[in-house]
């Protein structure tokens, strides 16, 4: 694990990070953490610690959505329209790249070119540490789900 010499968009949400009162810091690793398994497996942690960064966008409103969830839960989409009024679906990936600024395998959930409504999920608050991607796919960072919450300034949910 590396923290020096980041990559372009792993530097961009390192000095992200250094803005908050935290001390937060952006690892490069040699594996891949494209996937939540992939992730997991590489950090050496569980999968519900991952917390995966998903670009959703109002199917009405075009307003994009990030919903932060624990790695092993899939987002149900009629939990995310109760909780905020509207359909939601899956945008390309020109959409995400646009409303983040990231690809997609490595969206970090701060740092994003636009605002984003940022909901969370209710479970990565049982753990006492997670890990988010940090703009690449081989970039991660470890926190705490409080932090999570206290940085994204998201809202508390259960997605499934």
């Amino acid at each position: 694990m590396s923290s020096n010499n980041l990559s372009k968009s792993a530097e961009k949400i390192q000095n992200v990070l250094d803005k908050f009162k935290f001390k937060l810091n952006v690892l490069e690793l040699s594996g891949s953490t494209r996937t939540s398994q992939e992730a997991a497996d590489t950090i050496g942690c569980s999968v519900g610690q991952i917390a995966k960064s998903l670009i959703f966008k109002g199917k009405a409103s075009n307003k994009p959505i990030l919903i932060v969830a624990s790695g092993i839960n899939r987002v149900n989409e009629k939990a995310i329209k109760k909780y905020i009024g509207e359909k939601v679906q899956r945008p390309d990936a020109d959409f995400v790249l646009e409303q983040t600024g990231f690809a997609i395998g490595g969206i970090p959930p701060i740092g994003h070119k636009n605002s984003l409504t940022t909901l969370i999920d209710e479970d990565l608050m049982k753990y006492e540490e997670i890990w988010a991607a940090a703009g690449t796919p081989h970039a991660v960072f470890k926190l705490t789900p409080q932090i999570l919450k206290d940085i994204t300034r998201g809202d508390i949910i259960c997605i499934k």
